[in-house]
């Protein structure tokens, strides 16, 4: 990976996105007016004062949460202190790694500064918690190459160590045959980042589009692209991927694998395992993060049964997380753990009725973790 230039935001892309420069220090260009207009009289300006520590955080096999973006119930300002204490639970309760600006992370519905926020925020909870070698995941998708680019640099100014990338897909009518503008984005978003791309193949957010275990296996052999969450459910791709990126690595070690492979939802935990992979990103961890460690943990001790059972009910808990989204798993955090919130507009806020619902759909789960 090439080493960070820090200077001024100023130039242009005539010598290509890496003569694009970085702001020496993150969000700190920023004034507290500036954010205070941004984000509400409630932001905690003492987040711009933390010193952003680049440090190696390896991506290794286990689970990882899409954390969710928490928002005052009447301003829908950004409430950086449920972020933060959100972060911490997650943490304690064992999970591998975070990833802000998913999904679940309601990303769509920020500015640029408040996914910075988001992202330096949850940085500053770990390392304060006693979780500074945790790696953060940052979303960090857009339509235009320019924009993807922004956003990992913005990502590691604000404490992020890999970049979450969907491909672009508006103008997919456009896009050259044989997958190649797919390609082209990805190789140059990965050679500008300053951090490891992971590649998001999430057919459901992006017109459909749905990157074959070839092109996935192709870019694998870029240096800075370091894994792959396969929200798909596609679990014959999920070993194709396995299978061929192995294949490229001199010393394949399962436990510090070079390319990663998550599945991107928590039904099919003990699948993606059978098939090879490494471990789940799933949103479904942000309600029951032990229930979802403990049934990875029963398969890979070989303890089959045991772990089919348990995912049974992580199963059956994330079939009302995907029928909701992340409206349900909101609902569903308030209902259980007494926080959560609603999404930002104009996402509608549940009924009574839906809640109760929800509440329930999730109850066998929850009895579950509350056991472990």
């Amino acid at each position: 990976m090439a080493p960070h230039n820090d200077s001024s935001p100023a130039g242009n892309f005539t010598n290509g996105f890496n003569g694009m420069a970085l702001q020496s220090s993150g969000l700190s260009s920023l004034t507290v007016e500036d954010l205070t207009a941004e984000l509400g009289s409630s932001y905690d300006s003492s987040t711009l004062d933390t010193p952003v520590s680049h440090v190696k955080r390896p991506l290794v096999p286990g689970v990882y949460v899409p954390t969710m973006c928490f928002f005052d119930k009447e301003t829908e300002d950004v409430d950086t202190v449920t972020i933060a204490h959100h972060a911490v639970r997650l943490a304690r309760a064992g999970v591998t790694g975070l990833a802000t600006q998913g999904s679940n992370g309601e990303a769509v519905h920020l500015t640029h500064t408040e996914r910075q926020v988001v992202t330096a925020t949850t940085r500053k909870a770990l390392n304060e918690a006693g979780f500074s070698q945790m790696p953060i995941i940052v979303g960090c998708g857009a339509q235009s190459t320019r924009e993807a680019v922004l956003l990992c640099r913005q990502a590691w100014q604000a404490g992020g160590d890999y970049a979450l990338v969907l491909p672009p897909s508006y103008y997919a009518p456009l896009f050259a045959p044989s997958s190649q503008t797919i390609l082209e984005f990805f190789n140059a978003v990965a050679d500008a980042s300053p951090i490891p791309i992971i590649i998001y193949n999430y057919p459901g957010a992006v017109n459909g589009m749905d990157m074959s275990s070839d092109i996935i296996v192709q870019l694998a052999q870029h240096p800075n692209i370091v894994g792959v969450k396969l929200t798909c459910g596609n679990t014959g791709k999920l070993n194709r991927v396995v299978a061929g990126t192995r294949k490229l690595s001199k010393e394949y070690d399962p436990l510090n694998p070079d390319f990663l492979v998550l599945a991107g939802s928590a039904d099919f935990s003990i699948q993606a395992l059978a098939a090879g992979g490494h471990g789940i990103l799933a949103g479904l961890a942000n309600i029951a993060p032990k229930a979802c460690i403990k049934t990875i943990e029963l398969w890979n001790q070989g303890k089959h049964t045991e772990a089919q059972g348990m995912q049974e009910v992580v199963s059956q808990g994330d079939w009302t997380a995907i029928q909701d989204g992340v409206i349900g798993v909101k609902a569903g955090l308030e209902e259980w753990a007494g926080y959560g919130g609603y999404c930002r507009s104009p996402l509608p806020r549940p009924t009574p009725e839906q809640s109760k619902n929800w509440k329930n759909g999730f109850k066998d789960l929850i009895m579950l973790e509350k056991s472990l």
